[in-house]
């Protein structure tokens, strides 16, 4: 009866490591994958002045669907039957089109800004998840997505009479972004994870083909190395997510992406010796606060402490 009443505070404390040290490593995982997407970002920043975006936004498309064949070719087509082939198409079309605006901001806004504006997609997938799916949305990621925006009025700074085009670009991939990843949760329930990946390749490497024809400028050898480094740290930045949010709560850890602006704005000083104006920074503290507001939102809601 007294172990039953007072469990051995040993096995309680092992349990509380092991969870804490799933945690340290997931957030781990998170800052490098952070890393190897602003290492992409600056690659794409490096050819944005030499080769047109749709010409970048393809060969990213078309590498990752190379990194698939030998997967398909080992499980076979029996792999990639789908009865969802719309919704593949349209999440295809969508981020495809996401890609090309986030590709067109790191290429023409500062790093840290780019980087930042990429993170406001949480607060466009509560509006649209309750819009498509009547999800209902909980007060805390109400107010977040109103400081939010709040934020980004500041990143935007109108006062100065002009409103920097690659920031609503930054704002519509990030909205686009959002509504991808509203149609891979309607997927999921079917549809595992490398089907879903497999054909956003497919689709995505057909679609962005297309206006890569109109604007194609042969690369050079060197392009080439740039274009390969690009898909090889996009790739690693996308298993490197995956692998980190499977060890913590998405709500503990999703704050921790935000360590790619810190990153950004590092390199971008280092390398391009770019400065932001107080009014950015400003935006950048308020967004970041409300967007780590919107993670522990949803994760209390998950957690069953709202209201329904």
């Amino acid at each position: 009866m007294r172990l039953l009443l007072f469990p051995d505070s040993r096995s309680l404390d092992t349990s509380f490591s092991m969870e804490s040290s799933q945690i340290y490593r997931g957030a781990m995982l998170l800052v490098l994958s952070e890393f190897f997407l602003v290492c992409s970002g600056m690659v794409i920043k490096q050819l944005a002045g030499e080769l047109p975006t749709e010409q970048i936004v393809f060969a990213r498309n078309i590498f990752g669907l190379m990194l698939l064949l030998p997967w398909i070719l080992r499980k076979g087509t029996r792999a990639i039957r789908t009865e969802k082939l719309h919704l593949h198409f349209m999440r295809a079309a969508v981020g495809v089109t996401a890609m090309s605006c986030l590709y067109y901001s790191w290429g023409h806004l500062p790093l840290a800004q780019a980087a930042l504006l990429k993170q406001t997609g949480p607060f466009f997938m509560p509006i649209i998840a309750l819009w498509w799916l009547g999800e209902r949305v909980s007060a805390m990621v109400k107010w977040s997505i109103t400081i939010g925006f709040v934020g980004v009025v500041l990143i935007l700074n109108p006062t100065e009479g002009t409103l920097n085009f690659a920031v609503l670009i930054a704002l519509f991939g990030a909205m686009l972004g959002a509504l991808a990843k509203i149609v891979i949760r309607k997927m999921s329930t079917t549809e595992p994870a490398k089907r879903i990946v497999f054909y956003f390749a497919l689709f995505a490497s057909i679609l962005s083909a297309i206006p890569a024809a109109f604007v194609w400028v042969s690369p050079t050898l060197v392009q080439l190395g740039w274009l390969l480094l690009m898909a090889i740290t996009s790739t690693v930045a996308q298993l490197l997510l995956s692998k980190g949010y499977g060890m913590a709560p998405a709500g503990q850890l999703g704050p921790f992406t935000y360590s790619s602006v810190a990153l950004a704005a590092l390199f971008g000083w280092w390398l391009w010796d770019e400065n932001l104006a107080l009014s950015s920074w400003l935006g950048i503290l308020v967004v970041t606060i409300a967007g780590v507001m919107a993670m522990q939102g949803k994760s209390t809601q998950k957690g069953g402490g709202t209201t329904r």
